[in-house]
């Protein structure tokens, strides 16, 4: 019986060719969900915007934080939001100013401070994702009925997969109730649909990130 040898070059071809085509799908797939997220990062800046227009993106995920979660340490919030304490402190002093937000004494541990949100601060969180669950639902509404089916299990088996790899993306999605500021492009704040010059994109939004006080 003949037998047959495998071609170690033409192995090693067949194998390139799966590789580069695996690479031209990631990075489609990158592509799409980074259009993707900055389309809910405008439409959440634009809900933002027609309800409370002197606080920044960072500053509302504070708030939606801490309405989920709340009430929480100061470490807790900064560890949620991927910040420092520091700078969480700074966006707690903003949104304490502006009575969105209070500090009181831990009645487990009375050396420590738990932050929650004020009533104003829950009244602004609930107006703010009703006009982006509005916008998101005439966006979905648009899509064929196939479309729709298909498109919220393949989102979830793309995160469960990242699960796998210890990102715990779902968790942290549901924390801030879908509330994303894209580190790479963040919408503008006052107009989502225009997007500022090359030198004054930075400027604004790296205050906002790094010293939203």
């Amino acid at each position: 019986m003949p037998q047959h040898h495998t071609d170690p070059a033409h192995a090693r071809s067949a194998a390139d060719l799966a590789h580069r085509a695996l690479d031209r799908e990631a990075e489609e797939l990158a592509v799409a969900v980074m259009a993707a997220s900055r389309l809910f990062v405008a439409i959440s800046a634009r809900a933002l915007a027609s309800t409370a227009e002197s606080l920044t993106l960072p500053q509302l995920r504070a708030l939606v934080v801490l309405d989920t979660c709340g009430p929480v340490k100061l470490v807790v919030l900064a560890a949620t939001l991927g910040v420092n304490p520091s700078t969480a402190l700074r966006m707690v002093g903003r949104l304490e100013a502006l009575d969105l937000v209070d500090r009181r004494t831990n009645p487990v541990n009375r050396r420590e401070v738990v932050l929650r949100v004020t009533s104003v601060g829950h009244e602004l969180v609930t107006r703010v994702l009703a006009h982006r669950r509005a916008e998101i639902r005439r966006l979905v509404q648009r899509l064929p009925a196939e479309e729709r089916a298909a498109l919220v299990p393949a989102l979830h088996a793309l995160t469960a997969v990242a699960g796998e790899m210890e990102v715990d993306a779902s968790d942290d999605a549901r924390a801030a109730r879908g509330i994303v500021d894209d580190p790479l492009d963040p919408a503008p704040q006052t107009d989502p649909q225009r997007r500022p010059a090359p030198g004054a994109r930075r400027d604004v939004h790296d205050r906002d990130r790094h010293d939203p006080a």
